[in-house]
């Protein structure tokens, strides 16, 4: 399966393998999900201080976007630490966002309650490297437990919460242990070496996830990150090293944190929870999701793009974002192909939104306006996409909605070749209402557009009779 790469900020392997849930809570609930179509994905944490990519800057893997702007190490990652003492974003207002997001058509949020670096933005018990820490300036704030706000302020608007969580945490000790040094993103000991560490690193993993599974509300999402903490056998390692075509320059061994108890955990406290183990081949990566990609075409399993809307996934001084015109395209373009666009958008340090980010979804939120019922709801139907024109389904409607660049002139007619289209059929246009004229020369359905229509961005035709 071939995907358009929209920016080098990747960290994951795409595998398009998928595994079919079975709990008929969890299919259930998927199903609902694949109605949404449209969720809200924030990054944040207190290297938002910097303008720096999430984490990755603490890692010695010598990647172009996430380099260090030092030459000592230990003395940098001293001082990203030490960011926690100066974290204090005093306009924080998730009320706002949730608004915002609402009002742009989005259904749903993931928030990244701890990143790779371990900071945990909601009041863990088990370290003290959290938002609601004494050495934090903000944790005097009534709104300090910040995932917490961030979950009630969007469940008050009707959307469903998704918990993003980091499974490697490189604050811990029981992960990278400060005995050793650490050569990349994996645990830097050997798991059969000291397994009684890296049991205490299952543990507190456990521990912390049940905390968001049991205090913090009603939980549709548990959105797993770092997809090389898995369980592998002798014959995956050696298999992986081997694809590589390197003997041992990085650490990859078992690294199993028992998903399959912790999942089973979760549901217990959230049932019907959707568990997306980014990026894990088996049963408990319930939808994938292609990083900062689109697929070229359909797939015939629950997925969702997860895509940088301007600067990087973290907060970047004065970010550029896409036009509403690329979003809403995008979002046309995904969902004909059946999955959901999740959109990220990065706070600052003092806890607001750049204006662009603001503006985007406004703009995405007109369009929605007029066109949302050609969005939620519906499914995929052949042929997908045929130029600039996208199809979906419903019950017995098809929706075409024709993308349009930027300055062209709206074409007079439009062809359609979805089979199945009955001589008695009704074509309107979302958003007037009005039926327009069509013939049928041959098998295709040939529809005279109007010269004005509601948007420039886009249009939608409704098709009764299928």
């Amino acid at each position: 399966m071939a995907f358009i790469l929209l920016s080098p900020l990747c960290s994951q392997h795409i595998d398009t393998r998928y595994v079919p849930e079975t709990d008929p809570l969890v299919l259930e609930k998927l199903e609902k999900w694949q109605d949404l179509k449209f969720g809200l994905l924030m990054h944040w944490g207190p290297y938002s201080q910097w303008g720096v990519v999430e984490s990755w800057s603490i890692c010695s893997e010598d990647e172009g976007w996430c380099r260090r702007k030092s030459d000592d190490y230990t003395e940098y990652k001293k001082e990203y630490e030490n960011l926690q003492t100066t974290f204090n974003p005093v306009h924080f207002d998730p009320e706002s966002w949730a608004l915002a997001a609402k009002d742009a058509g989005m259904k749903y949020v993931v928030f990244t309650t701890k990143h790779h670096d371990g900071f945990c933005m909601f009041d863990t018990e088990y370290t003290d490297y959290k938002i609601t820490s004494e050495k934090n300036p903000f944790h005097t704030n009534p709104k300090a437990n910040i995932t917490r706000e961030i979950f009630d302020a969007f469940r008050n608007e009707g959307m469903w919460t998704g918990a993003y969580f980091s499974k490697p945490d490189w604050h811990s000790d029981y992960y990278w242990w400060s005995n050793f040094a650490t050569p990349d993103r994996n645990v830097n000991y050997s798991v059969n070496n000291y397994p009684g560490r890296w049991r205490k690193f299952i543990g507190f993993t456990h521990r912390q996830i049940m905390e968001l599974m049991t205090g913090y509300g009603k939980v549709d999402i548990l959105w797993l990150d770092g997809g090389w903490v898995k369980k592998r056998s002798s014959e995956e390692i050696r298999k992986a090293y081997e694809d590589m075509n390197i003997e041992k320059p990085t650490r990859i061994q078992n690294q199993d944190i028992h998903m399959d108890e912790l999942v089973k955990k979760a549901r217990v406290k959230q049932p019907g929870l959707i568990v997306v183990d980014r990026a894990v081949y088996g049963k408990n990566q319930n939808y994938l999701t292609p990083e900062n990609t689109v697929p070229e075409k359909e797939l015939p399993y629950p997925w969702e793009s997860c895509i940088i809307s301007g600067g990087g996934w973290s907060y970047t001084p004065g970010a550029e974002y896409m036009s509403g015109r690329r979003a809403v395209h995008m979002l046309v373009d995904i969902v004909a192909k059946g999955g959901n666009l999740l959109l990220n958008i990065a706070p600052g340090p003092e806890g607001k939104w750049q204006e662009g980010a603001y503006k985007l979804l406004r703009d995405i939120g007109r369009w929605m306006d007029i066109n949302a019922e050609a969005i939620y709801g519906t499914r995929a139907i052949a042929p997908y996409k045929e130029g600039r024109i996208c199809y979906t389904s419903k019950g017995d409607a098809l929706y075409a909605i024709y993308l349009l660049e930027d300055g062209e002139k709206v074409p007079s007619k439009i062809k359609i070749s979805v089979p199945g289209i009955t001589d008695d059929a009704r074509i309107s246009m979302l958003g007037t209402g009005k039926e327009l004229k069509w013939k049928r020369p041959g098998n295709e359905c040939v529809v005279s557009i109007p010269r004005d229509v509601p948007s420039k961005i886009a249009f939608t035709l409704k098709i009764n009779g299928l």
